[in-house]
């Protein structure tokens, strides 16, 4: 099956590239990416999509709770997910690319089903996830589904950012 690109190590000023220490949760979202785009691209079931995903070198090092819940979290919520996705879409759902469809899967279920993580961290999340494995600009197009979900799904967090005086998060 394809899979998504290796994502680019960041690049600092002075050109050489920055090493990354993600978090266990990063790494999760980044494998469930991957499982998410083997189950656009290839349509395979999830248990088999699942267990091809837990062999990838790395694995080890992510949250594997987290994985399982985004992974098959997002495969049992697709039509909820989709519904909240589509309206905010200037386009059809079938031309959304995989990655930024499955950036936009994680984000929405994470605003649904993770209160434990801020709106801002999925957010920011979603979009480093579109930056590293999308297409050019893609990340924008993540942020601004994603920031247009956000006031709907976590109204009570967004609107204590809003009072606090903190702007909204948005992708350089």
């Amino acid at each position: 099956m394809n899979t998504p690109t290796a994502p680019r190590k960041p690049v600092a000023p002075n050109g050489t590239r920055k090493s990354s220490t993600k978090s266990a949760r990063s790494r999760a979202r980044e494998f469930a990416l991957q499982g998410l785009y083997q189950h656009f691209v290839g349509g395979g079931d999830v248990a088999s999509i699942d267990a091809f995903t837990r062999e990838l070198q790395g694995f080890n090092k992510a949250d594997a709770v987290h994985y399982d819940a985004l992974l098959h979290g997002c495969v049992d919520l697709k039509d909820d997910l989709d519904a909240l996705i589509v309206p905010l879409l200037d386009r059809e759902l079938g031309q959304i690319s995989p990655i930024e469809h499955g950036c936009m899967w994680i984000g929405a279920y994470e605003f649904l089903r993770c209160p434990d993580v801020p709106w801002r961290v999925v957010l920011n999340e979603c979009i480093e996830l579109a930056k590293d494995f999308g297409g050019t600009d893609g990340h924008k197009y993540v942020n601004a589904v994603l920031n247009g979900l956000a006031p709907k799904l976590r109204t009570a967090e967004v609107q204590a950012d809003r009072a606090a005086g903190k702007p909204a998060p948005a992708a350089p």
